[in-house]
């Protein structure tokens, strides 16, 4: 034991203070080093850069809607119908993803009032298996359609997603044509379907119901499309613009209404609640 070692233990130093892990969070736009709980006070948007990061559907649910919603019980789908093996068995992939969700699949649902609205609000988690659309997100999406149909009133559903999910082949695929016959749905009654695009919003989802609201709404910098920008580039053999598929690119050529902040979303959706389904007088 050397001379440093001897006189450090003699001394009455205080014992070392373990850091939590989660104290601080990386803004992945900028860089920048933030306090978490700085960062989730401001709605995970970075208060440096304003970038909008990724939410999950139950913060989402806690954002937009009032105290005392009720979120609707997940319904049951079969599981692995095809049997499906890639790296892993798809039944594995599923419960990995289950391990770190609170839910069963990545479609919310829940029933309620936004800013005292009636509304029924649907939200995809990216976190689990990348939002992507399979039975259980088709179905729950369905059973959003249906109560807000039962409510006569409006339904908004929150994207971001990967798309179909691969592991349920034509089956997820199968999803897309049975969501659009549930907004035909809404339409028919004069009940609003809103959309809420948010950051990724990609894939089967955007080709079927995020694209067949009555008004469309992003975040910003949301990134919005189909395919994605490398095969756009490689099949038109052109160096795509600036922005391309970007939320405000969208909105400068008319696919999305409207680019909202984060802050200001839950009074818009109020706003819009009323000039579409406006609540009957006293």
């Amino acid at each position: 034991m050397n001379w440093f070692t001897r006189v450090r233990n003699s001394l009455p130093f205080a014992a070392k203070k373990d850091t939590p892990d989660n104290l601080w969070a990386k803004c992945p736009n900028c860089n920048e080093m933030l306090f978490t709980r700085e960062y989730e006070d401001n709605m995970s948007v970075c208060p440096r850069c304003d970038h909008h990061g990724r939410i999950s559907a139950d913060e989402r649910l806690r954002l937009l809607m009032d105290a005392g919603f009720d979120l609707l019980e997940e319904l049951d789908v079969r599981e692995d119908p095809l049997k499906f093996r890639d790296q892993k068995k798809y039944t594995d992939r599923i419960k990995a993803a289950r391990a770190k969700s609170p839910h069963k699949d990545a479609f919310q649902v829940a029933s309620g009032s936004i800013d005292g609205r009636p509304a029924v609000v649907g939200v995809q988690d990216f976190t689990f298996m990348g939002g992507s659309m399979g039975m259980a997100v088709g179905t729950a999406f369905c059973q959003g359609a249906e109560r807000a149909l039962s409510r006569k009133c409006g339904y908004i559903v929150v994207t971001a997603a990967g798309g179909a999910r691969m592991q349920e082949g034509i089956l997820s695929l199968m999803q897309m044509p049975k969501a659009t016959v549930m907004t035909r749905r809404l339409k028919e009654a004069g009940l609003p379907f809103i959309v809420l695009l948010t950051d990724p919003t990609t894939g089967g989802v955007t080709a079927s119901y995020a694209m067949l609201g009555d008004v469309h709404v992003a975040e910003p910098g949301a990134l919005i499309g189909f395919a994605g920008q490398r095969v756009i580039q490689d099949t038109i053999r052109e160096k795509l613009p600036e922005g391309f598929q970007r939320a405000e690119y969208l909105h400068k050529h008319g696919m999305v209404d409207m680019v909202v902040h984060r802050h200001k979303m839950r009074d818009t959706l109020a706003t819009l609640l009323d000039y579409l389904a406006p609540r009957k007088a006293a």
